[in-house]
């Protein structure tokens, strides 16, 4: 049996497993070489995310420069973001995607080195940390973008809800990997890894076999395409407020990942490899979750899932900050993974829906701009983190992600 792929594309044969509901978008090739890439890109990533916190702490014994720092990675989809979602539309997607990945890999090697000499000193860190981020800035708008173009339109909530699973098993992996690996190689071995990673991203990415960018604009200035972006973002409801739901996990919730070595360290008393098992905990369950979207039809593009995943969300949090034992709080991370993996993944799904393609690049970089604005969320865990303890951030990140979803997500949802 044989499927065909997307228009001016090969046609490869479906081995069996793949018709399962669950994993049927995989039986496009060029979705499934999208999908492997991700897995080494994103599984380098959280090799990263956990190393960056354990070595900031280490140094410095600050949580609010913890924060600042992981927030740091975000501003550059604040400025760079737009443009990025304009070349999309613009230029070659693969290529783009490509190079990004070239230089998060040169990126990581060099770092790695830097470490490895002795030459490390705080500042290095806040300056390889901006620059990931704006590689990261330009890479995800391009690979969201991507998607649409490799499945029909019958599968992309499927294919959105595996580009979720596939992050989020490399997040129940990478922390824990990248914490034992602090312990047995030193932090210079896990960039050196994230590294190599990188190579398997890059070898995906260049074997995509996409469409011609027809009917992308190449006249107009970068300007005039990006106002004509957010023109059509800010008039068109329906997408403008799936922009606004999209701000409360990111905003409000992610940031909780940014004061975990501090949670880790002064409240559950546990080491790195402790630490890599924490980070991994919501990735088991955004895991869980988004097997359970791909698998139910009926899950899927389902508005009032928005609002049920951010309330429950918020409650995880409050639990999060009232709990002192290991287990107990592996078990609730856990739960805000999935919690959070099944807002994003619903929200992106709607999001794509609305979208048409010759805008995609433009509109999904400033759906990412919500990335951008994680600093200030960084910010406020770090510093309350650091004047009253990491579990009164957590209960107060939770409190307001549960008001804020009441006051937005229930009037969006009746419009």
């Amino acid at each position: 049996m044989e499927v065909s792929d997307q228009p001016a594309v090969g046609r490869t044969a479906v081995r069996p497993w793949l018709n399962l509901g669950t994993f049927k978008s995989l039986k496009h090739r060029n979705f499934r070489l999208l999908w492997f890439g991700l897995l080494f890109s994103s599984a380098g990533q959280w090799i990263q995310q956990v190393t960056l916190g354990w070595l900031v702490y280490d140094l410095t014994g600050s949580a609010a420069l913890l924060g600042l720092v992981n927030g740091l990675r975000a501003v550059p989809f604040l400025l760079t973001g737009p443009l990025a979602g304009v070349l999309a539309d613009r230029l070659d997607r693969r290529r783009l995607m490509f190079w990004t990945q070239v230089f998060l890999l040169v990126w990581s090697f060099l770092f790695g080195l830097d470490i490895a000499l002795g030459y490390l000193q705080v500042w290095h860190i806040f300056v390889f940390t901006l620059l990931t981020g704006v590689a990261w800035s330009f890479n995800q708008p391009v690979r969201q973008s991507i998607i649409p173009e490799v499945v029909p339109r019958e599968d992309l909530a499927n294919a959105i809800a595996l580009n979720s699973a596939g992050f989020n098993i490399t997040r129940v992996v990478g922390p824990g990997l990248g914490g034992m690996m602090i312990a047995l190689f030193g932090v210079a071995g896990n960039f050196f890894i994230q590294s190599a990673a990188y190579v398997g991203v890059a070898l995906m990415t260049h074997q995509l076999r996409l469409s011609p960018n027809k009917g992308r604009l190449k006249d107009a200035s970068l300007f005039r395409d990006l106002k004509e972006g957010i023109g059509f973002v800010l008039t068109h409801v329906p997408l403008r407020n799936q922009m606004l739901m999209g701000l409360i996990p990111t905003v409000l919730a992610l940031p909780y990942i940014s004061i975990m070595p501090v949670f880790a360290a002064d409240v559950l008393g546990v080491g790195p490899e402790g630490l890599g098992l924490l980070m991994s905990a919501p990735g088991l369950g955004a895991v869980a979750g988004t097997l359970l979207i791909a698998s139910s039809p009926r899950l899927q593009s389902r508005p009032a899932l928005l609002y049920i995943a951010a309330v429950c969300l918020g409650l995880s949090l409050i639990a999060l900050a009232l709990t002192r034992a290991v287990i107990l709080a592996l078990f609730v991370l856990v739960l805000i993974g999935g919690f959070q993996i099944t807002y994003m993944s619903t929200n992106n799904t709607l999001l794509q829906l609305l979208c048409p393609d010759q805008m995609r690049g433009r509109v999904m970089s400033l759906y990412m701009l919500n990335q951008g604005l994680m600093p200030l969320g960084s910010l406020f865990a770090g510093t309350a983190a650091q004047l009253w303890g990491s579990p009164v951030a957590f209960g107060l990140m939770g409190l307001s992600v549960i008001i804020v979803s009441a006051a937005v997500g229930l009037p969006t949802l009746r419009k």
